[in-house]
């Protein structure tokens, strides 16, 4: 296992690598210093750069985020919500071919372990109202908002 750390604009990031995937991206409380390095660490430190100064919109990276099959399936359609796009958790329901398993959905969506490669702050209320992130309101907020700014210049 190989750890590595990434000062964002929106608070320290942890980057865990196993055996060439990346498994977990989270924000920090409290922030820790000092990283490791590997191939998948660097290339996934480089991509969230870029998707922070706004030159990169989607990931291309090794994946493997631990969960059940219910979690995956929902990690899994998370990965379709286009950039600068939101959807409703009814609508991820819905996506998963059941709308009676919203709270389920809701339920894996927060606990994503791969915040903001698998997109879950794309997933808002019905009312359009900012709905549950882990890594808290604020920085879901601004993590729609960058996307928002970016997809009208492409």
């Amino acid at each position: 296992m190989h750890v590595a750390h990434f000062s964002s604009p929106i608070g320290k990031i942890q980057i865990v690598e196993e055996n060439g995937f990346i498994t977990n991206v989270s924000f920090e409380e409290p922030e820790k210093d000092g990283s490791d390095s590997s191939l998948v660490l660097d290339a996934c430190v480089l991509q969230l750069e870029a998707f922070f100064n706004g030159r990169r919109t989607a990931f291309d990276l090794p994946l493997k985020p631990k969960g059940t099959a219910f979690q995956k399936s929902v990690w899994s359609e998370l990965q379709n919500i286009p950039f600068g796009k939101t959807i409703s958790y009814m609508d991820m329901a819905k996506r998963l071919g059941e709308p009676k398993v919203i709270r389920a959905a809701s339920s894996a969506n927060g606990k994503n372990p791969i915040t903001i490669i698998i997109p879950c702050h794309r997933v808002i209320g019905s009312d359009g109202s900012l709905t549950g992130y882990a890594g808290g309101l604020k920085r879901k907020q601004w993590l729609l908002e960058h996307e928002s700014s970016q997809t009208s210049l492409f």
